[in-house]
């Protein structure tokens, strides 16, 4: 099966006069379709860079970025969702206008639009607060508004970055099994940012770990641990070798 993306030595250098920043030294990782794969690498390695390098965002400065396939060509502007560690919800907007965003600055068709926003918000457990506002709703309900609008569109790539990382433990661990049930019924590609080693290793079909920056992958390897996942799988044996692997990678054992 060919790669979803594909990323081989890409490099990213930040200019600022004369100056110069080498934030990402060399990446290189394979995404295949269907993925949840995990990010992981300690704060200021380049993690949301090159999150927005994938998005479109940001150009590389060096190596090679594909995404999609000949067969099906990839438009950023079209085919990413993206949530961030705040959720950014619109405060005068109510919730369900708040998911349509993406729909309505792509033209798409409104009523279409609206009825998969109610099936979106109901996908994430939040059928009844379509009319509220963001101040309304808790914490983790935000975040669950934002990942349906990441979906809204119908996006074939979500990128995620450390969505979760304001939330309160035990709102974090029930949000990391909500996002699981999400992605199993949504279908979706997703490429989630994080530094919790921990979170990578319960969310990850695959984890990818970057060293400190300027970023450059350590090590690349599928979490085999079954699906669906239970937070008691977190007590189990192999749980803790994928962890304990992370540590010594990021020089913390």
């Amino acid at each position: 099966m060919e790669p979803f993306i594909h990323l081989s030595g890409v490099k990213k250098v930040y200019r600022r006069g004369k100056a110069e920043h080498l934030a990402i030294s060399d990446a290189t990782f394979d995404v295949m379709p269907g993925e949840l794969v995990s990010l992981v690498g300690p704060s200021g390695c380049g993690k949301s860079t090159l999150l927005k390098i994938l998005a479109g965002l940001h150009p590389h400065d060096g190596g090679e970025v594909r995404l999609g396939s000949k067969d099906h060509p990839f438009d950023p502007s079209r085919d990413v969702g993206m949530v961030f560690q705040a959720p950014l919800l619109l405060k005068w907007r109510r919730i369900l206008e708040n998911v349509l965003l993406p729909a309505e600055i792509l033209g798409l068709p409104q009523a279409e639009s609206r009825e998969r926003a109610r099936s979106l918000l109901a996908l994430v457990g939040l059928t009844g607060y379509e009319d509220k506002y963001p101040y309304e709703l808790s914490g983790g309900m935000q975040q669950r508004a934002a990942i349906a609008r990441a979906l809204v569109h119908d996006p074939k790539l979500v990128l995620m970055d450390e969505p979760f990382g304001a939330l309160d433990a035990l709102t974090r661990e029930k949000m990391n099994l909500e996002l699981l049930e999400i992605w199993k019924k949504a279908k979706k590609t997703i490429v989630f940012v994080t530094h919790g080693i921990s979170e990578a290793v319960f969310l990850g079909t695959r984890v990818v770990v970057l060293t400190a920056g300027p970023a450059k992958m350590a090590d690349n390897f599928p979490i085999d641990i079954p699906h669906p996942r239970t937070l008691d799988m977190k007590t189990h044996e192999q749980f803790g070798v994928y962890t304990r692997r992370i540590y010594k990678l990021l020089g913390m054992e």
